[in-house]
């Protein structure tokens, strides 16, 4: 819960705080570096066959599978009881 709050005050800050463009590019940019760093962990712990889950944008529904492969990217993720693939970014998976 203190988590969730501390994330509450940082958003309200970054969208009534008067930063400049430059400091809003320097907050971008350590939020794509965090990315980044998720998407590497997850590809390092991922192999072929974990099962992991992740929510669809599409649908807003928990998705669980396979991971069928492992690219730079994405992974490839065969969902479980459907025969459907899908391309799913590294840092939007977790183990299930």
């Amino acid at each position: 819960m203190e988590r969730l709050t501390q994330i509450q005050q940082v958003n309200q800050t970054i969208m009534f705080g008067k930063f400049t463009n430059v400091e809003l590019d320097a907050i971008i940019d350590a939020v794509k570096f965090a990315r980044a760093g998720i998407a590497n962990q997850n590809k390092r712990e991922m192999r072929v066959g974990t099962l992991v889950k992740f929510t669809s944008t599409r649908t807003g529904q928990v998705v669980t599978g396979t991971v069928k492969k492992v690219n730079i990217k994405y992974i490839l993720v065969n969902e479980t009881g459907r025969p459907s693939t899908w391309r799913v970014p590294a840092n939007m998976l977790e183990v299930a």
